[in-house]
């Protein structure tokens, strides 16, 4: 929903006297709202031209690579390409913002890509938040609050052949170092559900029993279900996740639907 203010608010510029480019309000709110844009490209497609006005726009085109997020998460690339956009401007303009999903007359629908390096994950890992996460893990697997364990080493190696390996070292106070490693295929079930391909899991170079591998392979699998979003009107769909021995690419499809005016939601799958 981020994503759309940005680009709905660059609309806004066709009631504006100012009268300034869309492709440049959108993209000059993009990276307002980044911590840093390496390369950004946007483009806003319509003819005839006066259908702008009325809040048609045919297609935007977004493509950029070097994004962070924040100054330990960056987006390698991404790129977005929507469907035809029918937005009431003035609904907008009074406050749809907030809710820019309540300014659409019709669906809006994207088709995104994005790439992730492996240097890319393994600076994201040493950020306060995953950092926080990793120890909550440490704690399931080990025991114990997650305030007693203090995360050291984290990193992420890309297999190829869509596996990876993650590794991390957890300690607790006065207590020797614990070394878990988790090594999986990955993959989407039917685009929504992210799924373990034979998982292995060690701690301290010993492996547990496939009863809490299976326990652990659940546990992913329902934390990182995509329908969980339509509880808030979003649902999104996996076209494709391959990861090489150099990047991970993801590609999927979004929909935000107005047809209920207090939900917005993403679904369905688009050309990958």
């Amino acid at each position: 929903m981020e994503f759309l203010t940005i680009l709905l608010s660059g609309l806004l510029a066709l009631v504006s006297p100012i009268g300034i480019v869309t492709d440049k309000i959108i993209a000059h709110n993009l990276r307002s709202r980044l911590n840093k844009v390496e390369q950004l490209q946007v483009r806003v497609d319509n003819a005839p031209s006066y259908q702008l006005v009325q809040g048609k726009v045919d297609r935007v085109r977004i493509a950029g690579r070097g994004l962070w997020l924040t100054p330990d998460i960056r987006i390698g690339a991404l790129e977005i390409e929507t469907d035809p956009l029918n937005v009431d401007l003035q609904r907008l303009r009074q406050g749809g913002q907030k809710s820019p999903k309540a300014a659409l007359r019709q669906p809006a629908q994207a088709g995104v890509r994005l790439a992730l390096t492996e240097a890319d994950i393994n600076k994201a890992l040493q950020s306060p938040a995953i950092m926080a996460r990793l120890r909550v893990l440490g704690s399931r697997f080990l025991g114990g609050s997650p305030e007693a364990y203090e995360v050291l080493n984290p990193r992420m190696d890309f297999l190829g052949n869509n596996r990876i390996r993650f590794q991390v070292e957890l300690r607790q106070k006065e207590a020797e170092t614990t070394t878990l490693l988790v090594e999986s295929g990955l993959s989407f079930t039917a685009g929504h559900s992210l799924k373990l391909m034979e998982p292995s899991v060690s701690v301290n170079g010993r492996s547990l029993s496939p009863i809490l591998i299976a326990g652990f392979s659940e546990g992913i699998s329902r934390r990182f279900d995509l329908r969980t979003l339509e509880e808030a009107g979003i649902t999104a769909r996996v076209l494709q996740l391959k990861i090489d021995t150099d990047e991970l690419g993801v590609a999927a499809f979004v929909r935000v639907d107005a047809s209920n005016p207090s939900s917005a939601s993403i679904t369905g799958a688009r050309r990958s």
